[in-house]
């Protein structure tokens, strides 16, 4: 007989272990802590994805896909950005190794494609804008551009620079920013000034980071595990 699948949907660390000593190290003590048995695979891996249909109903709704607006989305796309450092508060600085990745979630009915990628040395900020740029360009390869489309990002500054227009008043100042200082990672906003410009029919919302989301809480266990595996 096989064994059992633990899955880990909320812990210390997330995913599907083998033993129950392995899960237990997980949620033993963790305030909120999600787990349950399964006896294949695939049962584990859905609930720790938590991909259920009332799930994606909670997660658009929180995004505010079924807003007043009458918008109603064909895919949602979900970004995230993260680093495991101080790089983006005054007098810290990002040392080489540290570790930082990205991930996007693409959600159209029940099928979904993630992706997600890690490099050392980089800014929360930078991750952030590699993942909103990654997923652009997912999109304009699949030709997905003109489909009705809702961004759900949990970053107020790559979302404010898209929706208060700020990256392209950048462009018109040369790159600088109201203070007059270099625009940072102004590589990653130039390409996704001109991917942009593909994109018609977007809308862009914020999320509270590590709410109760599935979008923005998967993307989230995406770029931590990429950042384990550094």
């Amino acid at each position: 007989m096989a064994g059992k699948f633990y899955a880990v949907a909320s812990g210390r660390k997330t995913g599907i272990f083998k033993t129950w000593a392995e899960c237990q190290a997980q949620v033993k003590g963790f305030s909120g802590a999600r787990y349950k048995s399964f006896q294949t695979l695939e049962e584990a891996q859905r609930f720790v994805d938590g991909k259920t249909e009332q799930k994606l109903k909670t997660s658009l709704k929180t995004s505010g896909a079924e807003a007043s607006t009458g918008f109603k989305p064909e895919i949602v796309i979900y970004t995230d950005g993260g680093s495991r450092n101080h790089g983006n508060r005054l007098g810290q600085h990002v040392k080489s190794n540290d570790k930082a990745a990205w991930a996007f979630l693409a959600v159209k009915g029940e099928r979904e494609v993630a992706k997600s990628g890690s490099e050392y040395g980089a800014t929360n900020n930078r991750m952030e804008i590699m993942a909103f740029r990654n997923a652009l360009m997912w999109l304009d390869y699949y030709r997905l551009n003109d489909k009705r489309l809702l961004f759900v990002l949990d970053s107020k500054y790559v979302l404010d620079a898209v929706t208060k227009r700020w990256l392209f008043s950048w462009a018109k100042k040369g790159w600088k920013t109201a203070s007059g200082e270099p625009v940072k990672n102004r590589e990653l906003w130039e390409e996704v000034l001109e991917l942009l410009k593909k994109f018609k029919n977007a809308k862009y919302v914020w999320t509270k980071g590590h709410a109760d989301n599935y979008g923005n809480n998967k993307v989230d266990r995406l770029l931590n595990e990429e950042m384990d595996r550094m």
